[in-house]
Parts: C-alpha cells; structure tokens; sequence
C-alpha cells in the first residue's frame, strides 16, 4: 500500500473508532486515478499533486470538490448504499472536512446522498423504476422543446454544435464514464440554451445528472459499446434537426432517453 492509502487507512480507523462503521474511499491511490480534481476539471485521470493526492486550487476549492464527487458519483467510485465521511474524503483530497461536507450537503439537496448522524453521508440507492421515471420527466420536458426548435432554429446554429457532438464521440471512445457523462450533458444544455429558457435549462440538466448515477450493483450497466451508440444519437439528432424532420427528433429524442434508462 502507497504512503497515501496508509493515511486513508489510517483515518478510516479513526473515524470507525470515533464515529462507528464508516466506509472509507478505497479508490486506487496512484496519481491521476480520482477523476475531476484539479484545475482540469471533471474528467478521467486528472492530474494529482504532491504525494499522490489529487491536486485542489484553493480558490474555488468547494467547487472542485463538488464536482470530483458528482464524478465519482457517475464513475461509480462512490457505491451506493456506502457510507462515507467528510474527514475520510477530506484527507483523500488534501484539504479540511469543511468543502467537503459542504459539497455533500450539496449532494444530498440533490438526492445523490442521505445525511447520516454522527457516520456522514449514505450513497442513494437508485433502482430501474427510478431510471425509468428520469427518462419519462426528461421525454415530456425535452421532446415538445425540440420539436420547437426544429421548427424556428436555422441550420447554421446547429452547426455550431457539430463540436459538442464531436466531443461525446471522442469521449465514448475512449470509454471514460465520467468524461462522456460531462461531454453528454454539455451538448444536451447546449442545445436546450437555444429555446432561451434558463429555467427550462437548469431543470434539465438536474434530471439529466440523476440519470448519469449508476444503479445498485450495477455501477458499469453502460458499456463501451452503448456510450459509443449513444454518441452517434447526438450526430443524427443534428441531421434530423437541420432537415426539420420533425418526425424523426421526436423519434430520435425518446429513444435515446430510453437507452438512457
């Protein structure tokens, strides 16, 4: 075990002995392996800093903290059912326990984790039926929207998002779950920002994040071969939205949120 497992080890200890049975991390602990901390943000194999821990820019310390455990979250680093601890995690970072119980007070205003007294936060337990309800909100919202903006959006704007669509392709290509999840969501909210409503944006993109968690035991239900299927939906959904084929982004838009689910 490396000099950084043997401290999370050994602060695992302490909080079990102060706190009872806390589930520590037990990611690996070699440089780069906690996606989405530092200055890079969310992404597989960011870069870490000095002793193995993964490197945090203070200034916006909160946010990177954030952001590394909705990563986690979707890389399925985080288990569900787990229990974790904010000093636990906090040492994994190399910071206080402050961001980081902030971060998952964060996270479970968005029902990602349970508070649990005097242990820290309990990973949600996620079944199908729970996917399933995701994709049905997300069809309702989101399908009306496009049929819209097939109608009124000129092909030069979506041609503007030919990079974004790109970007999820090279992204299930590499068969990163957390940097397809990032790319994902960025072409989805791209697309919505073009009906003008912030609102509308916002709660689309809170449903689209509880989607990406994995379910219960089953943290790589999505494959390889499914991320690359999902990308090549974006590509075809820009085809069918530049022809106006209205029939088509209906038909397009509700499968790939069934896939999703």
């Amino acid at each position: 075990m490396t000099a950084a497992g043997q401290a999370v080890a050994a602060n695992a200890g302490v909080a079990a002995a102060n706190g009872g049975v806390v589930a520590a991390y037990a990611g690996p602990t070699v440089r780069g392996e906690w996606p989405g901390v530092g200055p890079e943000g969310a992404g597989c194999g960011t870069p870490s800093g000095e002793g193995g821990r993964p490197a945090v820019q203070r200034a916006t310390v909160r946010r990177q903290i954030l952001d590394a455990l909705r990563t986690a979250l979707v890389a399925g680093e985080l288990a569900p059912g787990e229990v974790y601890s904010a000093p636990v995690l906090a040492e994994r970072f190399g910071v206080s326990a402050t961001p980081v119980r902030e971060a998952m007070q964060q996270l479970a205003l968005e029902g990602a984790v349970e508070v649990v007294p005097n242990r820290g936060f309990r990973v949600a337990v996620r079944g199908a039926r729970e996917l399933a309800e995701l994709a049905e909100i997300r069809e309702l919202i989101e399908v009306p929207v496009m049929l819209r903006l097939a109608r009124t959006v000129p092909a030069e704007r979506w041609a503007e998002l030919r990079p974004l669509a790109e970007a999820t392709a090279r992204a299930a290509t590499s068969g990163c779950r957390a940097s397809y999840a990032e790319c994902d969501r960025a072409f989805h909210r791209a697309v919505l920002a073009l009906a003008g409503n912030e609102q509308l944006v916002r709660i689309a993109e809170d449903l689209h994040r509880r989607a990406q968690w994995p379910l219960l035991g089953a943290p790589g239900t999505r494959g390889h071969a499914d991320l690359i299927a999902d990308a090549a939906e974006h590509t075809a959904l820009l085809d069918a939205l530049v022809a106006r084929d209205l029939t088509v982004v209906q038909s397009l838009v509700r499968e790939h949120f069934t896939g999703a689910a």
